[in-house]
């Protein structure tokens, strides 16, 4: 694949039954899906990590099995971003980076930390949340995005706030999220999420071509992690590919 060196596109996840026979080869071995998938994509969002924690063998067997230049974007924990105040997640925060997040290495991307769409802007509590994160995983950076899902972070303040500690905030295609394009910090982190089932990749050409343009744009300020997310799931590989091509 022939891609710019700063820009890495991909699905949310790599199991997903529905996708075997459709993007995964007939006969292809369970164990061996992320393998393949990684060799189709440049990146690709660890969404169980939202749900559990898992042993530093797990991080490991997923660096083995992905080539050199193939990057993981990792989805924060929901019990870190799940409560009512979010400064009061410290303890969470560091279970969560502490799991073995440093075993992915230079395969290592940005952590999406998701907030619930009832979770106002509230600045003290935010700015308190965005201190908590941690700059690196016993040497290895990282790099935070925050991912907002009330219109009510469509504030200035806000902006300010993740330009300061140096957080993106994610670029949501969606039909009721927020959607905000702003460079708070030296990378872009997207997720495109009104994929449809009835066109095989996923968007339309034309949008397509719009998405690539738009990817180039974000790439000229630094690297874009972009992800295509729910909508018609079964088509995220190929919407994925479609872009890859045109980028």
């Amino acid at each position: 694949m022939k891609i710019p060196n700063n820009i890495f596109i991909g699905t949310g996840g790599w199991t997903y039954a529905p996708w075997r026979g459709v993007f995964y080869p007939e006969g292809l071995t369970q164990k061996r899906e992320l393998e393949y998938a990684s060799r189709q994509l440049t990146s690709i969002e660890i969404n169980g990590t939202y749900y559990s924690t898992f042993k530093p063998e797990s991080w490991v067997k997923w660096r083995e099995a992905t080539p050199e230049g193939f990057v993981f974007a990792v989805k924060g924990s929901r019990y870190c971003t799940n409560r009512r105040e979010l400064a009061g997640a410290g303890e969470a925060v560091a279970r969560f980076a502490g799991q073995g997040l440093r075993e992915l290495g230079g395969r290592l991307g940005p952590i999406n930390w998701q907030l619930a769409e009832t979770k106002k802007f509230d600045a003290e509590d935010v700015e308190g949340f965005l201190k908590l994160l941690p700059r690196e995983a016993e040497g290895v950076p990282l790099r935070h995005a925050l991912e907002v899902r009330n219109p009510s972070f469509q504030d200035p303040r806000f902006y300010d706030l993740a330009r300061r500690h140096n957080v993106a905030i994610v670029f949501a295609d969606h039909d009721t999220f927020p959607t905000i394009d702003e460079p708070t910090a030296d990378f872009t982190y997207a997720r495109l999420m009104r994929s449809r089932e009835e066109i095989e990749t996923g968007y339309e050409a034309a949008d397509l071509d719009r998405w690539a343009e738009r990817t180039d744009a974000w790439a000229k300020r630094g690297d874009v992690f972009l992800y295509f997310i729910a909508g018609a799931k079964l088509r995220a590989p190929a919407a994925a590919q479609a872009l890859i091509d045109r980028v």
